[in-house]
């Protein structure tokens, strides 16, 4: 019984956070709709969009970690970003920084001392600063170029002290800003793959072209073919089918394993393969998602899929291509 009222008691703590991190969202929100944070925004997107540089980020303690994720984020949806340790930045790495980069500094107080120098370095070479902090009238927020001032929140920590509510915002306005550079940038799914080959995230995003079978990989017979061509055809691929083509290399038709138990007891062999083919067979594109041809290829309960281009058989792909590839 002790140990339910302790574990009850965890949760409503655990609940009361959730509570009061949302509050402090939907004044974000309520923020982000007023004319004043909106205009700060819209610059502040031109700037880091329009940067021929890099966008550096920078922030001292957790507000230095949630600028580590925003030049993660960011570099990873196609904005070329690095973090600045302002420690670091006061002992020689201030040389990265640039006139063509914009930087983007992250301090709840506006107060951090740390940041000073760099600071400095924005004004002395005319680099953009961008300053997110929820104090407008502070050091950062007067030294800003472009300063998107957040709203007062309190923390969730029950002292009000450890930053909880208040790092909760500068990354989710971290994550706004990125959203907004990948819309305004225009970056695509086939951008985002770029960056991330690897992993479940990276499959997901491959194309049929990049793992189908081409060239003599693709099983295929004309369409003057018999059943023992087109069986011998399907039986040297691994595939289980064979494409029947015209003279053009255009896809007429398939036959399948199951096509082949159907006729085989009742049918001569020397038949013309277009006599026992099913007709418009299903065909994909190349530049189709794995992912989309494996939903297909799901829901027409079938294991594989011509690659047409251009009119013309292009390639194959089988069902466990895609799982292969870490798709499923």
């Amino acid at each position: 019984m002790k140990s339910a009222l302790f574990q009850t008691r965890h949760a409503d703590s655990a609940l009361k956070t959730l509570d009061i991190e949302l509050e402090a969202l939907q004044s974000l929100r309520t923020a982000l709709q007023s004319p004043e944070l909106s205009r700060e925004v819209d610059r502040a997107i031109q700037a880091l969009a329009g940067t021929r540089g890099r966008v550096i980020v920078t922030g001292m303690g957790k507000s230095g970690h949630i600028a580590r994720k925003i030049a993660a984020t960011m570099r990873s949806t196609g904005t070329s970003a690095l973090y600045l340790h302002p420690g670091e930045a006061s002992h020689g790495d201030l040389g990265l920084v640039t006139k063509q980069d914009v930087v983007l500094a992250i301090t709840w107080s506006g107060e951090t001392a740390e940041l000073g120098d760099i600071f400095r370095y924005c004004h002395a070479y005319g680099v953009t600063l961008i300053v997110a902090t929820s104090h407008a009238e502070s050091t950062a927020g007067r030294a800003a170029n472009i300063c998107l001032a957040l709203p007062a929140v309190r923390e969730a920590c029950p002292n009000e002290l450890a930053p909880t509510s208040s790092t909760t915002l500068q990354l989710v306005l971290g994550d706004a800003l990125a959203v907004a550079l990948i819309e305004a940038r225009g970056f695509s799914s086939s951008d985002f793959r770029v960056f991330h080959p690897g992993g479940k995230l990276g499959a997901q995003l491959a194309r049929v072209g990049e793992i189908m079978g081409v060239g003599d990989a693709v099983p295929r017979v004309g369409r003057d073919a018999s059943l023992t061509a087109a069986t011998i055809e399907m039986s040297r691929k691994r595939y289980g089918c064979t494409a029947v083509v015209d003279e053009e290399d255009r896809l007429v038709g398939a036959f399948t394993d199951g096509d082949l138990r159907r006729c085989i007891a009742v049918y001569d062999l020397n038949d013309n393969i277009g006599l026992h083919m099913t007709i418009n067979p299903l065909t994909v594109t190349s530049d189709m998602l794995a992912s989309e041809a494996l939903r297909i290829l799901n829901e027409n309960a079938v294991s594989v899929l011509f690659v047409e281009e251009e009119g013309k058989l292009a390639g194959i792909v089988h069902m466990h291509d895609i799982v292969r590839a870490g798709v499923a």
